[in-house]
């Protein structure tokens, strides 16, 4: 069925979409929930952000677990989410759907992959939305819409009946306008979920994250860092270089583009599939990488996985800007922007490379747009910075 509501940024799915009714009585009756269009729902194509991948896919025989719960617990599902084409880009600019309205910044871009689910969000068409998180697909958009969102750990959520882009960073993540309902989805998302979660009790500040987003940026998030100062105590600043950061950024290009050509070579080879500007000379890039180039990445992440365990143990917690900046105008990205552009992924890919929980606080604007706090923890530290967000959002 589809009860699709009127839909003035085009934040939901077309061709594709599909409405769920939440049992009636459950805990999260009369929520409303928009679904990226990367989790199946049975009975329908999985649209995954490009209209080939729709005609070429069945219909799911089983609709994904973490909406089901949802679904169970009462939430009702809206619609289906735009997203960007196999969800391998930030940006949220589709070329064959459109760019969804960011309501919260006019004329700018509301970020990607999870693009309709921020903008649905945003304009309050739903109550809350869910996403995925690769490289920074729900992180971005909830910093560019000036929303809460939150990438978990990755495994903590199951990812039955999720597409795939890179198995080894893939994460589900949600959006909301508060962080109070941003904590209490935790239980339906989270497998083992512990509802006793306490706030952090120390905070480490990345000065290499402030010097790359610059002084304007910095002085946007001061009262933002002050405020979470307020609550865990005075921040300890920490580096990690700027060489090592522009060496993450390199191998998990790297490592996410070989696993995006594992997942995806084939049905691209077959199908021949038409993708927008940029993306069909990222997808014949990710086919040239060889099992060799891969041997360095691998064993530097491994690297970073023990030193962000020990540098974050339980109630530990490490900030920076989740953004270089506001959200970019409609159109800016595809026309360069690259020093913007590396700056982004240089603060984006620490979560992702260390397998880590972060989540965006929106807590500042800059030229009259949405800036986000980004807030990492230690692998399953999620329902800490859960704990932060809901008493930062009491606070506003």
């Amino acid at each position: 069925m589809s009860d699709l509501p009127g839909d003035p940024i085009g934040a939901f799915c077309i061709v594709n979409n599909v409405a769920l009714k939440g049992a009636p009585d459950g805990p999260l009756s009369g929520l409303t929930m928009g679904v990226k269009d990367l989790f199946d729902i049975a009975g329908h194509r999985t649209g995954f952000g490009n209209p080939t991948w729709l005609a070429t896919h069945e219909p799911a025989a089983q609709t994904a677990r973490v909406v089901q719960n949802l679904v169970e617990a009462g939430a009702d599902m809206i619609g289906k989410t735009q997203c960007d084409e196999l969800c391998f880009s930030l940006y949220g600019e589709n070329a064959h759907y459109g760019t969804p309205v960011n309501v919260n910044a006019p004329g700018r871009i509301p970020g990607g992959s999870s693009s309709g689910s921020a903008a649905a969000v945003a304009a309050g068409l739903v109550d809350f939305a869910l996403g995925s998180d690769t490289g920074g697909s729900v992180r971005l958009p909830a910093s560019y819409c000036g929303l809460y969102g939150i990438r978990t750990s990755h495994g903590r959520v199951p990812v039955h009946g999720v597409a795939p882009l890179a198995h080894s960073f893939d994460t589900v993540g949600w959006l909301a306008r508060d962080g109070v309902l941003l904590n209490r989805l935790a239980a339906y998302f989270l497998d083992d979920h512990a509802p006793a979660a306490t706030m952090p009790t120390q905070l480490l500040v990345l000065k290499d994250g402030f010097d790359l987003a610059g002084d304007e940026v910095g002085a946007a998030l001061a009262p933002a860092l002050a405020q979470l100062e307020t609550l865990i105590g005075p921040a300890k600043p920490i580096r990690l270089g700027t060489e090592r950061i522009e060496q993450m950024v390199l191998d998990l290009r790297v490592m996410q583009g070989a696993q995006v050509w594992q997942n995806h070579g084939r049905w691209v080879r077959e199908s021949n599939p038409q993708f927008g500007t940029g993306l069909a000379e990222r997808i014949e890039w990710t086919a040239t990488i060889t099992p060799g180039e891969l041997a360095a990445p691998k064993a530097r992440r491994q690297i970073w996985l023990q030193e962000a365990r020990d540098l974050l143990p339980p109630g530990t917690v490490l900030c920076l800007p989740t953004a270089p900046g506001p959200p970019p105008r409609r159109g800016e990205m595809a026309g360069g922007l690259e020093g913007y552009r590396e700056r982004l992924f240089q603060l984006l890919c620490l979560a992702g490379l260390g397998a880590l929980p972060q989540i965006n606080l929106p807590l500042a604007t800059v030229d009259g747009a949405p800036l986000g706090l980004g807030v990492m923890a230690g692998p399953g530290g999620d329902e800490t910075l859960l704990a932060l967000g809901a008493k930062i959002s009491e606070q506003a």
